[in-house]
């Protein structure tokens, strides 16, 4: 009973922190996309789009690759 409350509780710990991970490299591509669009100056915020788009697909590809890992 302990061995399985005690794999229940790595297995809520690495899935939270794989769920930050996500959250961080999403909100890193979209806060560098911002920077890129204040800098350029443009009227449509086209890296924040591209910078979001490429923090989901980069976030779900690292997801992925640690999940297979186990």
């Amino acid at each position: 009973m302990d061995q399985q409350n005690n794999q229940r509780l790595r297995d809520y710990a690495r899935y939270s922190s794989l769920a930050f991970q996500m959250l961080a490299i999403i909100l890193l591509a979209i806060f560098g996309g911002i920077r890129l669009d204040k800098w350029l100056a443009w009227k449509f915020p086209l890296f924040t789009v591209i910078g979001a788009l490429a923090g989901v697909g980069m976030s779900i590809y690292f997801a992925v690759k640690d999940l297979i890992k186990k």
